[in-house]
């Protein structure tokens, strides 16, 4: 299956005219951020041609006299525009995932050749954690992108309702309301993705990588690893709290099988959510996690080292490395274009 997948994932590629298994070197600031360019540029590629026809789709159905119509023939057509521009794009997620798959393995494949190229008593193919890794990041990352397509869909509703509510009260023709919703249905459906394709390739490589370390290390008997941070000037205050923290390999093996259970993206936001920052009553802002409905705060930022190398600012009710863990802070991406890694501790 694997085989039939990169066959296919190639000749795809192939066809693209897009270099084939060029050696991947994930482990480095540089080598990760290259990584992430060339799978980020893929995605789009692959997505550019569904993403213009929902547009299509969608002003096709729409460039209608609107005002020929009642409100309940108004709404009922901005349903069949998001059925349209629907069917366009519903196949994507499952387009992306033979390359997702290619990609996952790769990275893994680099992870644990540097692995033991620093001296990690592991073997050279992949274990089983390993496998375990490539199938979860390919099936989670083809969901989450099915569920983002639904909310641009949802999004592009709402403000097609409200442009034709606007342009009716405003005196508008057919022409100008039917040139509104074309560029808000390109807003929605194209515009979007030039930064989200960056968002999932980072967190795709990231999280990959981080599996396949954590696999490492337990296939080395590395009982905890350290999470290091690149500290430059544009890394966050997330990942300035979190450098140096000491994660035990056994608690991160647990959250991968948490991970592999859920069975959609709301699931896996609850056993292993991103970090978010938040401004408190008292004016400071808070590095936090929301899970099943309560919020956990990590850290309160006293100062922040934003802006500056070499420098995690200061932090209060920070909780301990053996708090990470359960409030499922276990292995980077922390947030979106995360780029902090692991090293064993020993």
């Amino acid at each position: 299956m694997i085989r039939a997948a990169r066959s296919a994932a190639d000749e795809l590629l192939s066809g693209l005219g897009v270099p084939i298994r060029k050696a991947l070197e994930v482990t480095t600031p540089r080598g990760f951020d290259a990584a992430v360019s060339r799978l980020a540029a893929l995605l789009r590629r692959l997505s550019r041609a569904p993403e213009t026809e929902a547009v299509r789709q969608a002003v096709a159905v729409l460039d209608v006299d609107w005002r020929a119509m009642t409100a309940a023939q108004r709404s009922q057509l901005v349903r069949r525009a998001l059925a349209s521009a629907g069917r366009a794009v519903s196949t994507v997620h499952e387009q992306i995932r033979a390359p997702l798959g290619c990609a996952a393995s790769d990275v893994v494949a680099a992870t644990r050749s540097d692995g033991r190229r620093r001296g990690l008593a592991i073997a050279a193919d992949l274990n089983a954690v390993d496998r375990r890794a490539v199938a979860y990041v390919t099936r989670a990352n083809s969901l989450f992108v099915r569920d983002e397509y639904g909310r641009r869909l949802d999004s592009f509703g709402l403000e097609a309702k409200r442009i034709v509510a606007r342009g009716l009260e405003d005196g508008l023709g057919r022409d100008e309301i039917a040139g509104d919703l074309a560029r808000a249905a390109n807003a929605a459906m194209v515009q979007r993705s030039a930064s989200y394709w960056d968002v999932i390739a980072a967190s795709f490589v990231g999280e990959a990588r981080s599996l396949s370390q954590i696999s490492s290390y337990a296939e080395a008997g590395i009982e905890r690893y350290v999470l290091s941070a690149v500290l430059d000037e544009h890394t966050t205050d997330t990942c300035r709290f979190l450098d140096g923290k000491v994660i035990q390999t056994g608690e991160a093996i647990r959250l991968l099988d948490r991970m592999e259970s859920s069975v959609d993206p709301t699931a896996i936001k609850q056993v292993r959510p991103w970090v978010r920052e938040r401004v408190g009553e008292d004016g400071k802002r808070a590095l936090v996690v929301d899970r099943d409905g309560e919020r956990s705060v990590l850290a309160v930022v006293e100062r922040s080292g934003v802006g500056a190398r070499d420098d995690r600012g200061a932090y209060s009710r920070a909780l301990s490395g053996r708090d990470l863990a359960p409030a499922g802070i276990g292995f980077p991406p922390f947030h979106g274009l995360c780029r902090t890694t692991t090293l064993p501790d020993v």
